[in-house]
């Protein structure tokens, strides 16, 4: 299915998403492929943002650029990394029967389906700024998120049926 059926489908049930993703074995470059697609979203919808601030603070619109570059698309995945391999230890701890493999497909999964979100979000920080709308749409992002990540750990885990 093409990735963005996928994302689609994952808002209508993630489980079964990321147990299709699961048959389809362990590939840690497709999963790789999955987070930097992912970062590379979020570095995007940082871009209304960064375009907002620079215009208001007159800071260089390239070094933000530049900055938010390297932080999303080479920090941030070893970061993600380590928060999969963490939730895999604490779903060990309540009996989860997963596998490395599956923890970092549940999270990377979960930050790609989300990233709709993400670039409303990024839109509204640029043309509306900061407000409560702002916080509303970050806020929705994060449900959802937590929704996405939560139940495809949850499958990856093997801890619930």
């Amino acid at each position: 299915m093409p990735v963005t059926s996928d994302i689609t489908a994952t808002y209508r049930g993630p489980r079964r998403v990321m147990q299709r993703l699961l048959t389809m074995g362990q590939r840690e470059d497709r999963a790789l492929a999955i987070l930097m697609g992912a970062c590379f979203i979020v570095f995007v919808a940082q871009l209304p943002r960064l375009s907002r601030e620079a215009h208001l603070s007159g800071q260089e619109l390239n070094m933000l650029m530049g900055g938010a570059l390297l932080g999303w698309l080479f920090i941030a995945p070893l970061l993600l990394y380590g928060l999969a391999g963490l939730s895999h230890l604490i779903a060990r701890l309540f009996g989860g029967q997963g596998n490395w493999f599956g923890a970092r497909l549940a999270l990377f999964w979960s930050l790609l389906a989300s990233t709709p979100l993400l670039l409303l979000h990024g839109l509204v920080a640029g043309f509306i700024g900061p407000g409560p709308g702002l916080q509303a749409v970050g806020f929705v992002w994060f449900v959802i998120f937590t929704w996405f990540w939560g139940a495809s750990l949850l499958q990856a885990e093997g801890s619930a049926t």
